[in-house]
């Protein structure tokens, strides 16, 4: 369990001249410091997972994503340290790899591509199973860790997280680490979940789904800032990551944690929030996203 180092995650206050005190305090839990592969919350979502794994005697572990998926490059980095081989099925086809998936490559990962209509199919019984039929001992894990062992994982992020903040905002893909977090912080806390795709609402139902009964409280899905769609940009996020940077110094990873932070500028601006609330925004890391933007970014 010992390959990444927890104590690199640190919370750091944002420069007040960024939210113009409208708020009492805003920090960020950067979660980016704890690997340059298996940063952010994917590793809390991977640790539990591999020990399972690697418990029962596993010796392949297979999960899912995208061309610029995160969580299978931090798979294929994980599994590798574990002493396990890893697979990783792929939504689409590529003329060219994307950085990512040749960074998947060269940590041993095989990868199999599926078309995107094909890939629906990944939740049905034994769709999966037939792809890697030819491998031995095989332990699955869902995209983006969305299983009992990523939640669990996820939630024990509550060690960074005091009691004295008032607001969550995360990033949200699965819903994963919403539900560890809700599950294990106050009552009192609200989580602020920032989904990067059009219409992303759609996951409350699984999330509520997932949530103790008793913990289905004082959270909210936002999908407003989508920015065209989930792995879409402009240039006007672009120089949001930039001025933000500028001002703040932490770089923002341009799927996720950036549209989070343009949604919690624009709640800002909009006196969404009290002169007494406390925010604590996590940096799910996932910076090796930033590979797929060809021009603009100063970091």
């Amino acid at each position: 369990m010992g390959i990444i180092d927890d104590s690199r995650a640190v919370i750091q206050p944002v420069n007040k001249f960024w939210y113009k005190k409208k708020v009492a305090a805003l920090d960020m839990l950067r979660l980016d410091l704890l690997h340059p592969v298996v940063s952010g919350n994917k590793w809390f979502k991977l640790r539990l997972n591999m020990k399972h794994a690697e418990e029962r005697g596993f010796k392949t572990i297979v999960t899912f994503g995208g061309g610029f998926s995160n969580h299978l490059i931090a798979t294929a980095y994980a599994a590798k340290r574990f002493g396990m081989a890893s697979v990783g099925i792929v939504r689409g086809h590529y003329d060219h790899l994307t950085p990512t998936l040749v960074a998947c490559k060269e940590e041993g990962m095989e990868l199999i591509f599926v078309s995107k209509e094909d890939y629906k199919n990944k939740h049905e019984p034994g769709w999966a199973s037939d792809l890697v039929a030819h491998f031995d001992e095989l332990f699955i894990i869902p995209e983006g860790g969305a299983n009992e062992w990523g939640r669990e994982g996820a939630g024990l992020l509550k060690r960074y997280i005091n009691d004295w903040y008032t607001h969550i905002a995360v990033s949200v893909g699965t819903g994963t680490t919403l539900i560890g977090l809700r599950d294990k912080l106050n009552d009192n806390q609200q989580i602020m979940g920032f989904v990067p795709m059009k219409q992303g609402a759609y996951l409350k139902d699984y999330i509520a789904e997932h949530l103790q009964p008793a913990k289905n409280l004082n959270w909210e899905l936002i999908d407003k800032w989508h920015f065209g769609g989930f792995g879409k940009w402009n240039n006007e996020l672009i120089s949001f990551m930039n001025e933000f940077y500028g001002e703040t110094s932490i770089p923002l990873d341009v799927i996720y944690t950036a549209k989070m932070m343009y949604g919690v500028h624009e709640m800002l601006e909009d006196n969404h929030f009290s002169s007494c609330d406390r925010l604590l925004c996590i940096h799910t890391g996932g910076l090796q996203g930033n590979a797929g933007v060809r021009e603009g970014l100063v970091y």
